[in-house]
């Protein structure tokens, strides 16, 4: 898997280049050595030991699909888009809740590009789920958690939730998924039973 993708996704999300130990921690996201040949600015950097999980396990997997659920199933076996439950209209999202540049009204994939795009989103997040937490201990189903807080709000890189886990106060950490439960200024039940299950999984870690 390239990583040049994921280091540039983090670059901008940081507004600076990335450290040099930055690189070691993200570089093994999909558990094989780093590969050198995707950024040739971080070629003289050594594969190093993993301190915590880099890949979304089964667990985190699949709570990622119950709720994200594949929806909106034509006749004709085709996904088409669906607008964001909370504000109406964008973010639309389709298949197992995918947003983004060409996904809006009138947009269909087939499953297999559904499922295609979740194995590409989920090595994305977790690569930036990683970053955040760094080499803080952190068990597979706390990371599997924050994969899906992450998939689900964006937020890994602001969150107090993210702070607190860092901090290693996991029961504080535990209490932030609840916060998370507004679309376009309500609470959504939707989401209050997604951060229910998000914190258990984190508390089983």
């Amino acid at each position: 898997m390239l990583r040049k993708p994921v280091f540039d996704t983090l670059r901008r999300m940081l507004g600076r280049e990335l450290r040099h130990q930055e690189v070691r921690q993200t570089g093994r996201t999909d558990g094989r050595a780093h590969d050198q040949t995707a950024d040739p600015a971080l070629a003289d950097e050594a594969p190093c030991e993993d301190l915590a999980p880099r890949r979304i396990g089964p667990a985190g997997t699949e709570l990622i699909r119950q709720f994200e659920g594949c929806a909106r199933r034509r006749a004709d076996g085709l996904i088409e888009a669906y607008p964001d439950p909370g504000t109406g209209g964008d973010p639309w999202t389709i298949g197992w809740g995918a947003t983004g540049p060409g996904i809006g009204p009138g947009t269909v994939w087939t499953r297999a590009e559904c499922d295609a795009r979740l194995d590409a989103d989920l090595a994305r997040y977790g690569a930036e789920v990683a970053f955040a937490i760094g080499d803080a201990p952190t068990t597979q189903l706390q990371f599997d958690a924050l994969v899906s807080f992450h998939y689900n709000t964006g937020a890994i890189g602001k969150a107090t939730l993210t702070r607190k886990h860092v901090a290693g106060d996991h029961a504080g950490a535990a209490r932030e998924f609840d916060r998370w439960c507004y679309a376009g200024g309500r609470v959504m039940k939707g989401l209050v039973r997604r951060r229910e299950a998000e914190s258990a999984l984190y508390r089983r870690g």
